[in-house]
């Protein structure tokens, strides 16, 4: 099936092909294992013997169950669940009218319609279901036939008696024979041993002893010493064991005629097993292969669109092979590609014809997903070097031949393939006949591509509608082709480079510049700089998606940065408000148990304990300022006044009083924003570097020294009256461990902030614990 695998031009055959190829690679991903195929036979003699009420023999029959067996394990592969996500789309086609494909002759072609609801879900599917594997006729014969020479004892009960019946017999030879050798025929023997002659029980007897031993003598020795007699004795019983043995070959026959007759009604059945195991062998060799390829399907077009990502040779490795991109619109109706010797042109051209003969053969192409093909009702190609002696054609004469065919044939949805185009003969000539010849294909409609040196084709291509230039890219710095195929523009052949480095000397190559025509030289030179261009292009489009992606990546780190420290904002915010509110309520309850306290203060109670009462009450006053003061300071770092003027950069200028709304500090600006927003800020003996977005413009005549924002008049304000009289500017936690730093620490910037000091001083150790 596989060497008779021929490509169709009928779409939904195509597409039916394709389909079976892709659920194919379906059950292979999502199966642990491949699926064994190694006992599908050729049964077609053996079927027809059935058929007509014959019988099979044991290894005949054996053959047959494991053919079954095999059929139950490929109906049970068939269960996988089919994942929901194809490979291709089912739109892939755009042309389906629903007609049964036409009879192309084609023998690998299935009879499951194209329209079903199962073929839309999985074409395979209905095979696993036709298939019969039979399981009860196939562990009959694995449980009766043991081996092509060997049939079970208990196949059926007469058989178990016949051979229990010459086990006995046999036993009763062995007991008179032993008895013989031991007793009084001892003497005539030459070895006291029981030999076995055409199925005959004997005795090796002396030759001079002849008449001693009565019986049959089925065998004499080489040398005529040693006679093998029967003994009279055991002659009887050697008979009833053959009669035996008749009846045990009738018996097992029979059994082969009965275990045969079982498949007389399913002989049809059989002849479909045979014919899906075949099939479903072939489509998921398609698939093995498809994978090896690392291939995809392509979705098959009529509108004569012809788009290849990444597209690879198949007989290339794909580990070195250079992939290609081609893209051609429906009205493009030819493609010249030109560029250096060995530079990958006729690959390219054999690229897009056996990748085109694959998808319409049913098989996935080793080119990129989405890669877009056209349905062709022909594929011609002129390749090659076809001379011939014996027909007298030359170079050119052989091209002809093949050319003048091909102009006879194509239409309008024909591929023409032509590898240098008219070479072989004069150049002029052969330009412009090659010219002729592609506006011939023009009028037909026919998709060609070609490839060519010839200067004036490639004029040709840049003048024409519906013809397009490309090239096979050549690096002029290392004087090696890169193989890549560049769509749009004309490829110098780059001659002298090539002949330079394969060793031809430089004066020859100067004498040769200075031969050509000044116009061809002059558009080799324009082909030239335009590839430089191109180049050069490349590369800035290359520098320019880097930059982008990482203007991107940075504008991102930024919004996640903005989003975090607004729902900080809001989060410090939220808190505060509940301490605010927490705190007021502990101050009312204070307040009201005090007033309570004191009205029904009576002259029982003593001046002390109203003194520890009210001692009682200022510490749960100063607590309440302490937790006030912390958050105060929090909500103070980051919130602004509603009526301070946000610094913009139009609004900012040196000397101009603002205030640092995260640090509350205030100042004038001494430098204006550089290029990454900063602004320089002094404030006292400070000079600050802050954002500009983390100023507010002040009024004019705000003083310029740095102080504190006036708090709001509150319980805690008038403490730090009197801890700012004890608290200095600078704490020293030298030689402290670190549990006891941090608690000193903590007490000395709640008192500097009670206190109101704007800057201190921490000194501490190196860090050694």
């Amino acid at each position: 099936m596989c060497n008779s695998l021929v490509p169709s031009d009928n779409p939904a055959q195509i597409r039916l092909r394709l389909e079976q190829t892709k659920d194919a690679v379906d059950y292979l991903i999502k199966s642990p294992s491949s699926p064994s195929f190694g006992n599908n036979r050729d049964l077609s003699l053996q079927l027809s013997r059935l058929s007509i009420g014959g019988s099979l023999n044991a290894a005949e029959l054996l053959m047959l169950a494991g053919f079954l067996e095999n059929v139950a394990r490929i109906k049970n592969f068939g269960r996988i669940k089919k994942r929901n996500e194809d490979i291709i789309p089912q739109d892939s086609f755009k042309v389906n009218d629903g007609r049964d494909p036409k009879n192309s002759g084609d023998s690998n072609d299935t009879t499951i319609t194209d329209g079903s609801s199962d073929a839309q879900d999985s074409v395979l599917q209905p095979f696993f279901e036709e298939l019969l594997p039979l399981s009860d006729a196939a562990s009959r014969i694995r449980s009766c036939i043991l081996s092509e020479d060997e049939i079970a004892d208990d196949a059926t009960p007469a058989l178990k008696s016949l051979r229990k019946k010459k086990a006995t017999l046999e036993g009763r030879i062995h007991s008179q024979l032993q008895s013989m050798i031991s007793g009084s025929c001892r003497t005539y023997l030459q070895d006291p041993v029981i030999t076995q002659k055409n199925g005959h029980y004997t005795l090796p007897v002396k030759s001079e002893h002849k008449g001693s031993v009565p019986g049959i003598v089925h065998e004499r020795s080489s040398s005529g010493f040693t006679l093998f007699i029967e003994p009279a004795a055991i002659v009887e019983i050697t008979n009833q064991i053959s009669e035996t043995e008749k009846q045990e070959k009738e018996e097992i026959e029979r059994l082969l005629a009965e275990l045969s007759e079982q498949f007389f009604p399913y002989t049809d059945q059989l002849k479909r097993n045979c014919e899906i195991m075949t099939m479903l062998d072939f489509i998921f060799a398609k698939g093995s292969l498809a994978l090896s390829m690392n291939a995809s399907c392509p979705v098959m077009e009529e509108s004569g669109s012809l788009h290849l990502r990444k597209a690879r040779h198949p007989l290339l490795d794909r580990k070195k092979a250079v992939p290609i991109d081609i893209a051609l619109d429906p009205d493009v109706k030819q493609l010249i590609v030109t560029g250096p010797n060995t530079g990958g042109k006729t690959v390219s051209l054999k690229t897009i014809g056996l990748l085109s003969l694959m998808a319409q053969a049913g098989l996935f192409i080793p080119a990129g997903d989405r890669s877009v093909l056209p349905v062709f009702d022909d594929i011609f190609a002129d390749i090659g070097d076809e001379q011939s002696i014996e027909q007298s054609l030359s170079t050119f004469s052989s091209h002809m031949t093949n050319i003048t065919d091909i102009l006879k044939k194509a239409g309008g949805k024909s591929l023409c393939l032509f590898d240098e185009l008219c070479s072989g003969t004069d150049p002029d000539e052969g330009a412009a006949l090659a010219i002729s010849i592609l506006k011939e294909l023009m009028q037909k409609k026919a998709l060609c591509v070609a490839t060519t040196h010839y200067s004036e084709i490639k004029l040709y291509a840049l003048s024409t509608p519906g013809v397009i230039n490309a090239c096979c890219e050549f690096d002029v710095t290392t004087l090696s082709p890169t193989y890549r195929l560049l769509i749009g523009i004309p490829g110098k052949s780059n001659a002298f480079a090539i002949a330079k480095r394969l060793g031809l000397p430089d004066h020859m190559i100067d004498r040769a510049r200075k031969l050509i025509d000044k116009d061809q030289e002059s558009f080799e030179d324009v082909i030239a700089s335009l590839e430089q261009k191109r180049i050069k292009m490349e590369q800035d489009e290359d520098l320019i998606s880097d930059i982008k992606a990482d203007l991107e990546k940075r504008l991102a780190a930024v919004q996640r940065q903005e989003e975090s420290l607004e729902k900080r904002k809001n989060d410090l915010l939220a808190d505060a408000g509940e301490e605010a509110e927490e705190i007021l309520r502990n101050a009312k309850q204070i307040a009201d148990e005090a007033i309570r306290y004191y009205r029904n203060f009576s002259g029982d109670v003593s001046m002390r304990e109203m003194e520890e009462k009210r001692a009682m009450l200022r510490g749960e006053i100063d607590k309440s300022s302490l937790m006030a003061s912390k958050k105060g300071r929090h909500k103070q770092a980051v919130t602004a006044e509603p009526s301070d003027q946000p610094a913009t950069p139009e609004n900012i200028k040196v000397n101009a009083p603002v205030r640092i709304i995260s640090m509350n500090l205030t100042g004038t600006v001494s430098s204006m924003p550089d290029s990454k927003g900063f602004v320089q800020v002094s404030s006292g003996i400070m000079n600050i570097k802050a954002k500009l977005n983390d100023l507010v413009i002040l009024p004019e005549g705000s003083a310029s020294q740095p102080e504190e924002k006036k708090p709001q008049r509150s319980s805690y304000s008038r403490m730090g009256l009197t801890k700012s009289l004890n608290v200095g500017t600078e704490i020293n936690l030298l030689g402290k461990t670190k549990d006891e730093a941090l608690v000193e620490l903590d007490k000395y910037l709640d008192d500097a902030y009670m206190a109101h000091i704007p800057v201190v001083r921490v000194v501490h150790g190196k860090g050694t614990g």
